[in-house]
């Protein structure tokens, strides 16, 4: 067995260069993400502030596995260059003992990636929106200061001839939706206030002039106010309506069980609809605008159905990226003999920038198809462990 404290001082080296590599490329990404939405958003400083705590965990999602890749290239690089691992060889001890603090470390890590993980979909980014959502006045008013103009993701804009504080000067509000619900309003000026109980920004106008949807008019004198609904986004949402990459992985089992409910009801409601349909002699039924939204329901709840049984592979095939790129960085790094961190670093992320990531995406796009079962979204892994085993047969005769 490799000796006590040699295990010990290998893997102190690698937490050492992990923990520091990990709190800068996190800190390295959060600042990118928090200044792309700064600038997209125009977000204020509160916002920002707010923005930060849900921002750490999308962060560490990324930055984990290329950190756990990076301190062992740097600590068996090093061994490497400076004829530690010819020594130990020497003393009788195979070099692939030196590769157990590594591996040890890698499969402790990867369950925590994975959390990682679950955690920045299911809390970081809805976590943002709703940062985003509370800061929608501040934002539309920056926007319409500097461009006179503002599009909301909502289904809303406003244009306006100028802003005088908080005033909006000769404000046009254009609200798309169906029916009653869409309406183009204009008014000599006009003040934006976000409620945040009724989920609603509201437009204080000033003789206002309305038209809805089917051509309708009215003047309104005086002041007036009108509601823009911006959806439940602060509330919780029917989990039914959450996309399944948001979802955590507690609820996941829950909402796979329910959906394959809906799927055998809406199976069972097409099969109905066609034999009633034969049961009249109306074959033509079969084809028309009824059975086609019963198929296109169909066709949603399947669809939605495989992505359910598909993403919990997805979390854990991604979280433990962390093992399987240490499989390959650990080895490749002795072989490589350099003492260059970033030297070794870049011929070891490389190839997985250009071999894992597109089997990876692969895997996950044929696995959400149905053209793949869910654990195909593996095939990344299972490649870089193949890579990694011939790698440590190249290690042992090192």
């Amino acid at each position: 067995m490799i000796p006590t404290r040699l295990t010990r001082t290998i893997l102190f080296e690698i937490l050492k260069i992990f923990i520091v590599s990990l709190v800068v490329l996190t800190t390295i990404i959060l600042l990118i993400a928090v200044a792309r939405e700064l600038i997209r958003k125009g977000l204020g400083p509160v916002a920002v502030l707010q923005l930060l705590p849900f921002a750490i965990p999308i962060s560490l999602q990324h930055a984990v596995p290329a950190t756990a890749l990076f301190s062992v290239c740097c600590v068996y690089g090093r061994m490497a260059a400076d004829g530690e691992i010819s020594t130990v060889k020497a003393s009788g001890i195979s070099p692939l003992r030196l590769l157990q603090p590594a591996i040890v470390f890698a499969a402790l890590l990867s369950p925590v990636a994975v959390y990682c993980s679950d955690t920045a979909v299911s809390w970081g980014k809805p976590g943002v929106k709703r940062v985003v959502l509370l800061s929608i006045e501040d934002i539309a008013y920056k926007v319409l200061e500097a461009q006179h103009s503002f599009t909301s993701d909502h289904g809303f804009s406003i244009h306006v001839r100028d802003i005088v504080g908080r005033r909006m000067i000769s404000p046009t509000v254009i609200v798309r939706g169906r029916g009653d619900d869409a309406f183009e309003v204009t008014a000599s000026e006009g003040q934006l206030l976000m409620d945040e109980q009724r989920q609603a920004l509201v437009l204080k106008l000033v003789d206002s002039k309305v038209v809805r949807g089917e051509g309708l008019q009215g003047i309104v004198p005086g002041e007036s106010s009108f509601e823009i609904p911006l959806g439940n986004a602060l509330d919780e949402e029917d989990i039914s309506t959450i996309s399944p990459s948001e979802l955590p992985l507690r609820l996941i089992r829950r909402e796979r069980s329910q959906q394959r409910e809906r799927t055998h009801a809406a199976i069972g409601q097409l099969a109905a609809f066609t034999g009633f349909a034969l049961f009249k002699s109306r074959p033509e039924d079969i084809g028309g605008t009824e059975a086609s939204g019963i198929h296109g329901r169909l066709s949603s709840s399947r669809s939605r159905l495989t992505r359910l049984q598909t993403e919990p592979w997805r979390r854990w095939a991604e979280g433990f990226s962390c093992f399987f790129f240490v499989i390959v960085g650990a080895p490749l790094a002795i072989l490589a003999r350099t003492s260059d961190y970033w030297t070794t670093f870049g011929m070891c992320f490389l190839p997985i920038i250009l071999l894992y990531y597109p089997l990876y995406l692969f895997g996950l796009d044929q696995a959400k198809s149905g053209d793949l079962p869910p654990y195909g979204v593996w095939t990344g892994n299972l490649v870089l462990a193949g890579i990694g085993s011939i790698l440590m047969v190249r290690v042992r005769r090192y």
